[in-house]
């Protein structure tokens, strides 16, 4: 049976979900709120993404990253991946003294934090801010907003997990609904509108420890190694052959958490002759010894 998506698309979703699933994500609601009234909350800049989902109500958001003031109805969320200093507000100027009463509003607020790894080139590729609206998500996107909503006003047993559980996954929902809908995608998400490029990257993701060079790489892209490596380099924003690098050793630190494989395994299966030239490449990049990974001793 033929599928009913064109190649290109397979392939973006092909890479999408490895590098989504190849990094350990923190998400996590930190505030269930309600306002009232006329009113402002400052929300400071912070080392941690944040994240707003209006669950009823509406409210505006503003920032010095923002052109203007942004209104969100129930059902949207708006994420800033870089933790950038903003504020949620009842009006799009609530400190003018005519500004209208807005109905009251509930809202679920969170962090969220890639933990895993050195270089991520999906939170690199997101903007500073983005907006996933209810009215133009997927079914799945709003029914999943929805539980979220529903199990945030349950007060029973197991509440805080399954809201975090929740948000995780409308987190990397979101992230989808994004890359379906950028009019300007950067690094790798712009990457993967490129059908050339894209049919690299999902080879490349699914089998890192094959033998890649500039050469092999470009040949499957149907150009010169020339213009591949421009091409790659100028939307990417690394050279190919350091993104694979980059891409091994994220691959590494999830297999060196499977004690079913040894070092020297996991360094075959990346295409290392030896578990010696794999630890230096390793560390190089890392900073740390693969050792240390397997035994939890790494902060990543």
């Amino acid at each position: 049976m033929e599928s009913p998506l064109p190649a290109a698309a397979l392939s973006s979703d092909a890479v999408l979900e490895t590098v989504l699933g190849a990094y350990r994500m923190r998400v996590e609601i930190m505030a269930d709120v309600h306002y009232c009234g006329t009113w402002i909350d400052e929300e400071p800049s912070t080392r941690f993404g944040q994240f707003h989902l209006v669950t009823e109500g509406r409210c505006w958001v503003d920032g010095d990253a923002m052109e203007a003031p942004v209104a969100l109805d129930a059902g949207d969320l708006i994420v800033f991946p870089g933790g950038i200093r903003h504020q949620l507000q009842s009006s799009a100027n609530p400190r003018e003294e005519d500004a209208i009463r807005a109905p009251d509003t509930w809202m679920l607020c969170g962090e969220l934090e890639f933990i895993t790894g050195s270089h991520n080139p999906i939170f690199q590729a997101l903007p500073t801010w983005f907006v996933i609206r209810a009215a133009e998500s997927s079914a799945g996107f709003r029914e999943l907003a929805d539980m979220l909503a529903i199990a945030s006003r349950d007060r029973g047993w197991g509440r805080r997990l399954i809201q975090n559980k929740l948000a995780d996954s409308l987190f990397t929902m979101a992230i989808c609904e994004y890359v379906r809908r950028a009019a300007q995608p950067q690094g790798l998400l712009a990457a993967l509108a490129d059908a050339r490029l894209s049919r690299v990257l999902a080879e490349v993701h699914r089998q890192p420890g094959q033998e890649w060079t500039l050469a092999t790489m470009a040949q499957l892209a149907g150009m010169s190694r020339t213009a591949f490596a421009e091409l790659f380099t100028a939307t990417v924003g690394t050279p190919p052959i350091q993104y694979l690098a980059h891409w091994r050793a994220t691959e590494a630190r999830r297999l060196l958490r499977n004690r079913r494989f040894s070092v020297a395994r996991v360094a075959e299966m990346l295409g290392y002759s030896s578990e010696a030239a794999f630890r230096r490449f390793f560390k190089r990049l890392e900073g740390v010894g693969p050792g240390k990974v397997r035994n939890g001793q790494d902060a990543g």
